[in-house]
C-alpha cells in the first residue's frame, strides 16, 4: 500500500489518501473503513442522456465520488472491496444523497475520512504501507488427487488454487494408469507453485501431506525442473522444506504452523509469532490456569489491574458497527500498551485468528497469577445452574 498523504489532528479528525498496490491491501482497507466512514474514489457511473428530440441513451462515464459508507463488502477470494452509500458532494452526473457502489481497485487511489482515527486505525495505515510486510510463506499441502496452494502473508492466508483430480487405484493391470495419473496431478501442482509463487519475496516453501506424498512430489518435481531447465525452481530448491500432515486440506496448516521446525525456519514472519503466542496462552491455561484468562469480562478486568503481560486480540472485534464497542477495545489496547504489555492482534484470515475467534477473540496471558477471576467464573456457574 502507499500512502499519498496523511492529514489527522490531535483529536483525531482527518484524512488519509491511498494506493492499493497488491491483492492483500484490499484487506487493509476492508479493516480500515468503517460504517459512517467518507470514501472518496474515481468510480464509473451509469448517465442517461436526452437528445433534443425527446429520445434517451445511456453512457458509461468516469467520475469522482465521495460516499458516505453504509455497507462493506469484501470478497476474500477475488480480493475486491466493494463500498455502498450516498454521494454527499456535488456532482454533475450524481444527485445528492443517490446511492453509489464504489469498487476501489488495485493501483487507484482513493481517500478514507473519519470524525476519529484511532491508534487501532492509524497502527493499520503503517503496516499496510510497510514495504517489508509481504506474502513470505508458501504453502502446499496434499494427499493423492488433491492440492492446495497457499500464501500466508502478514494478515491473512490466501488459497491461490486448489487442485482437484481423481487418480485411478493400483491394482494389477492398472499400475501404468495410476501412475499416469499420478504424474498429471504432480505436474498440474508444480504448474501452480511457478503461477502462484513469487520466489523473489517467499523465504519458505513448506509441502506437507500425509506419508510419502510430499517426497514423491518434490522428487517429481526437481527432475522436471533439470529436465525442462527450469532455472527459478532450480535456485531456490533450499527454500522447499517437506513437513507431515494428517491431510491434504486447508485446517492442516494449523498442525503445520506448529511443528518446530518450521517454527524457526518462519521465525522472522509475523505469522509465526501469532502461532508461538496462542500455543504458549494454551500451555499456560493448561498448567497454570489462574495466569490465562480469555472473555471479554475477565480480560478487561485483569487489563485494570494492569496485569497483562500478553493480550491476544482478533482483527474482528475491531470491525464492530457499533462505535461504542470498537472504542471499548481500542481503549483495552491503549491500555495494555501504556503498562508494558505487549498487543498481538491476530488476522481473522490466519488459521490462528480463526482459533482465537473460537476462544471469544480476545485472551490474555498474565503477569502474575489472578485466582480471583477463576472464582469470578465459578460464581457465575453456580448462578446459572
Amino acid at each position: 500500500m502507499k500512502l499519498v498523504s496523511k492529514n489527522v489532528d490531535k483529536a483525531g479528525d482527518g484524512c488519509v489518501v491511498l494506493i492499493p498496490e497488491e491483492p492483500e491491501d484490499m484487506w487493509h482497507a476492508y479493516n480500515l473503513i468503517a460504517e459512517g466512514d467518507q470514501v472518496r474514489s474515481s468510480t464509473i457511473r451509469k448517465v442517461q442522456n436526452e437528445t433534443a428530440t425527446g429520445s434517451s441513451s445511456s453512457s458509461r462515464v468516469r467520475t469522482t465520488l465521495t460516499i458516505s459508507v453504509e455497507t462493506i463488502d469484501f470478497d476474500t477470494q477475488a480480493c475486491v472491496l466493494r463500498v455502498k452509500g450516498r454521494n454527499i458532494e456535488e456532482n454533475q452526473f450524481v444527485k445528492m444523497g443517490a446511492y453509489h457502489t464504489l469498487d476501489l481497485e488495485l493501483n487507484r487511489k482513493f481517500s478514507i475520512t473519519k470524525s476519529e482515527w484511532d491508534s487501532i486505525a492509524l497502527e493499520r495505515v503503517d503496516m499496510a504501507c510497510d514495504v517489508t510486510q509481504n506474502a513470505d510463506v508458501a504453502a502446499v499441502i496434499m494427499q493423492d488427487g488433491l492440492a492446495h496452494i497457499c500464501l500466508i502473508t502478514s494478515s491473512m492466508t490466501l488459497v491461490r488454487s486448489k487442485i482437484d483430480m481423481p487418480i485411478p487405484r493400483k491394482r494389477k493391470g492398472s499400475v501404468q494408469q495410476h501412475e499416469k495419473g499420478l504424474a498429471k496431478f504432480y505436474d498440474a501442482v508444480m504448474q501452480g507453485i511457478i503461477r502462484h509463487v513469487n520466489f523473489d519475496v517467499v523465504k519458505c516453501i513448506l509441502i506437507a501431506s500425509p506419508g510419502f506424498v510430499k517426497d514423491q512430489f518434490f522428487e517429481y518435481m526437481f527432475q522436471q525442473a533439470v529436465k525442462t531447465d527450469n532455472k527459478v525452481l532450480v535456485e531456490n530448491k533450499s527454500k522447499f522444506m517437506l513437513i507431515h500432515s494428517s491431510s491434504g486440506f486447508k485446517h492442516s496448516l494449523k498442525e503445520i504452523l506448529q511443528d518446530p521446525a518450521v517454527v524457526v525456519k518462519m521465525s522472522d514472519t509475523k505469522a509465526a509469532g501469532e502461532v508461538k503466542a496462542l500455543e504458549n496462552f494454551y500451555t499456560i491455561l493448561q498448567s497454570e490456569p489462574s495466569k490465562a484468562f480469555y472473555g471479554k469480562k475477565h480480560v478487561f478486568k485483569a487489563a485494570e489491574a494492569q496485569a497483562i503481560e500478553t493480550l491476544l486480540i482478533s482483527d474482528n472485534l475491531f470491525r464492530c458497527q457499533d462505535v461504542a464497542t470498537r472504542k471499548e477495545y481500542v481503549n483495552l489496547v491503549d491500555m495494555v500498551r501504556d503498562s508494558g504489555g505487549e498487543v498481538k492482534i491476530f488476522s481473522s484470515m490466519h488459521v490462528s485468528g480463526e482459533q482465537l475467534s473460537q476462544l471469544t477473540g480476545v485472551a490474555a496471558v498474565l503477569r502474575f497469577p489472578m485466582p480471583e477471576l477463576e472464582d469470578d467464573s465459578e460464581d457465575e456457574k453456580s448462578d446459572s445452574d
